[in-house]
């Protein structure tokens, strides 16, 4: 696979997306942890994690259309990356449940602004390597999520328990992202170029292949809960938190660097491949995580995990910007986010129910079965 040559505005979006992860992930893996040592019980993480999830998916829609309405998406990213980069330190501030929750919802506020006129300006500006594009950014942001629990891990190596101070911390790499949201441009042909524009009208015209691609992921995300879970999963089985940090970890890295190979193998043998793909990996790890009780084999599922995101999380923004013109991807792209989002909101309030009622093992079924079987249509359904 020969490597492409990256626009230097994919380049600064990268560049934005990996300070940006190295701060969310020093939070994100602490969170459930910290939570818990406050008395937490698994329903409220899951709630916590399901209501981010609805509040960044309901903007992530109303944003991308708005990006696609006014002709801007770069004054998006720049507001939306910022309010999370400054509401990060709040916990360490003021540790507590509620600040807790509140640090996590505002931050995923800022998410729902940013990630569609986002996605949509990273393909305006990959032509016809929409995979490659994609697969890049997604190395980018995974690498920096990958070395955002490494820091987390050290500062808690050196203040044990003290959660507060990994909040706090977070602060240093959000400077960094915000700083090169102020050199994020729109592509000159499109800046500031309003229009008449019905939602209404993109959805009548929309491919019935999107609509489709549309209904199948909207479905996986119901199955698809938040990652916390695996990483309580984790702390159970080694009774550490840091070595189920450190399952984290190896999961980013191995997600990281199959992120860009993943998006350039997509580009020359074709998506719908490749994204199920990373579906049948994904049954297989959340079976693996229902009935293991080995720590060893608990590297392995990590490791196929970030096999699975890789082909799966910006192939599926990939496959959708190659459905639709320039001109409605905020849309559709934000639609995409938006319900998938929902999806994972009723998913991990489901999962952490579930789980305090009948144990970790059910919910991880039946995520591995659903995810099969979608895996399998799309490999019939599309030509």
């Amino acid at each position: 696979m020969k490597l492409k040559k990256m626009p230097r505005q994919v380049i600064i979006l990268g560049m934005v997306s990996f300070f940006t992860d190295i701060a969310s992930e020093m939070l994100y893996p602490v969170a459930p942890i910290f939570l818990a040592s406050l008395g937490a019980s698994m329903a409220l993480v899951g709630i916590l994690e399901g209501a981010a999830s609805v509040i960044a998916g309901v903007l992530k829609g109303y944003f991308g259309a708005l990006s696609d309405k006014l002709g801007k998406r770069s004054i998006f990213v720049l507001l939306g990356y910022g309010l999370s980069g400054l509401i990060k330190p709040l916990p360490g501030f003021f540790p507590s449940v509620a600040t807790v929750i509140a640090s996590r919802l505002t931050d995923r506020i800022g998410k729902g602004v940013r990630t569609s006129p986002r996605d949509a300006l990273l393909a305006g500006h990959a032509g016809e390597n929409t995979g490659a594009v994609f697969g890049f950014h997604r190395s980018m942001d995974t690498l920096g999520a990958m070395l955002g629990p490494v820091a987390a891990l050290l500062l808690l190596y050196f203040y044990p328990g003290n959660y507060a101070l990994v909040y706090l911390a977070a602060i240093l790499p959000s400077l960094g992202a915000i700083y090169f949201t102020f050199l994020v441009r729109d592509p000159a042909e499109t800046t500031g170029k309003k229009r008449e524009y019905s939602y209404r009208k993109f959805w009548s015209e929309a491919p019935s292949k999107y609509k489709l691609l549309l209904l199948l992921f909207t479905i996986f995300s119901f199955v698809n809960s938040s990652d916390v879970f695996l990483i309580l999963k984790s702390r159970n089985l080694f009774n550490s938190d840091t070595m189920a940090i450190a399952g984290y970890i190896f999961f980013n890295f191995v997600y990281a660097f199959s992120s860009y190979p993943a998006g350039l193998l997509s580009d020359r043998i074709g998506k719908k491949y490749i994204f199920s793909i990373g579906l049948i990996i994904f049954s297989i790890v959340y079976f693996g995580f229902a009935f293991n009780s080995s720590q060893y084999l608990l590297w392995l599922l990590f490791a196929f995990y970030g096999f699975y995101s890789a082909a799966t999380e910006g192939i599926s923004k990939a496959w959708v910007s190659d459905l639709i013109k320039d001109t409605n991807r905020g849309s559709a792209i934000g639609l995409l986010n938006s319900l998938s989002s929902f999806g994972v909101m009723a998913g991990s309030a489901a999962t952490g129910f579930l789980w305090d009622y009948y144990g970790a093992s059910i919910p991880f079924m039946i995520s591995g079965i659903v995810s099969l079987i979608i895996a399998i249509f799309i490999l019939t359904a599309f030509d």
